[in-house]
């Protein structure tokens, strides 16, 4: 069985979008991708929206290959309006009119109408499909995260290769899962490699510290009943401190992101965004007094882990209470890195301060008309 995350934050963009071929069978599970349009109160970066402009390529061209596509829920990063992706095709999903909130009520019923006469549409829920290499079985409504949250359902799709018995489950938005019921069902769907959105540990602070344990848990459950490997993906990796909030799921080397599945390293750019957002091309790495080692270029900065000294370069010259603005200005000509490190009479940094700013100081005043 060939499986192929599409798109995910760990790719740059949210998104669970799967394509999985069979034999001869041929599905894209959950076809859509987006960005937040708001996050630290900043817009998307460029290089966000580079690689939205990327998944959907790549959607656009698995959709091309697909014979079935499935649409777990109606959030719009899991789905696209476009009719032409869907034409001809075998299409589930989810019930646009049971057990669904009003929000994605109201998604469904456009989708649901746009698509009308120009596939073969069906719900989901319960549907079974057997084809000579595999079978498809959608699931019953799950809970998006906890029961009745306010979130909705979202429903999963396995994929069993008849030939060698391989189980694909790709459950979606289950966050974790949070669910207990969703765990179990997960558990008795016996997946060798399961796809999920994780817990939402960038919303912490609001959630509280107890539920994304509870999905931590459940998954670890999972794991251990099944044996299974998972790939954890989408919320888990709004966070940026996800390498070591998730330590436990990695340590079993059972989980990896969407990314590591594919062999490449994860561009979680949604939860670097204010790092994105800034145009100083440079971090500043200190120790533990505050004192600077050096410098570290912003697309060397990892993904995930430790800022180690050895990745710092000392590129920069350290300004003092003594150092005038003209020496400044000429030991920051010179400079890689064209900001000096004001520090104090410990070494401490104080601040920054770049040639730029030393030039808009020293500049003659505009002399007055007449």
């Amino acid at each position: 069985m060939k499986i192929v995350p599409l798109a995910a934050e760990s790719l740059g963009v949210r998104s669970v979008a799967t394509y999985v071929e069979c034999g001869d069978t041929r599905v894209l599970i959950d076809p859509g991708a987006s960005l937040a349009a708001s996050r630290f109160t900043l817009p998307p970066a460029d290089e966000e929206w580079e690689a939205l402009k990327r998944a959907n390529d790549r959607i656009s061209g698995y959709a091309a290959r697909a014979q079935w596509l499935f649409v777990s829920h109606y959030h719009e990063d899991h789905f696209r309006y476009d009719a032409e992706i869907y034409r001809d095709r075998g299409v589930w999903a989810k019930d646009p009119n049971r057990m669904i909130n009003p929000s994605q009520e109201a998604r469904a019923r456009e989708l649901w109408k746009t698509l009308d006469g120009t596939c073969r549409l069906d719900t989901a829920e319960g549907r079974r499909y057997e084809t000579a290499d595999c079978v498809l079985s959608a699931s019953p409504p799950l809970a998006h995260g906890v029961e009745g949250g306010g979130l909705g359902y979202v429903v999963a799709l396995t994929v069993t290769d008849r030939r060698e018995g391989f189980r694909f489950v790709h459950a979606s938005d289950v966050q974790g899962p949070l669910s207990a019921v969703a765990a179990a069902y997960l558990i008795r769907e016996r997946p060798s490699l399961l796809y999920l959105a994780g817990p939402p540990a960038y919303l912490e602070a609001r959630v509280g510290r107890v539920l994304i344990e509870q999905g931590v848990e459940h998954l670890l459950r999972i794991i251990d009943r099944t044996g299974c490997r998972v790939i954890m993906d989408h919320h888990a990796l709004r966070d940026a401190d996800y390498p070591e909030r998730f330590r436990r799921l990695w340590e079993t080397d059972r989980v990896v992101t969407a990314a590591g599945f594919l062999g490449l390293d994860d561009r979680p750019l949604e939860a670097r965004r204010r790092i994105l957002a800034d145009p100083f091309e440079f971090l500043l790495l200190v120790d533990a007094t505050n004192r600077p080692i050096g410098w570290i270029g912003q697309r060397q900065v990892p993904a995930s882990g430790v800022l180690e000294e050895e990745m710092a370069s000392p590129m920069s010259p350290l300004l003092d209470q003594h150092t005038t603005l003209k020496d400044a200005l000429a030991m920051l000509i010179d400079a890689e890195v064209q900001a000096g490190i004001a520090v104090d009479e410990r070494g401490a940094v104080l601040g920054l301060v770049t040639a730029d700013m030393i030039t808009e100081r020293v500049r003659p005043a505009p002399s007055s008309p007449g």
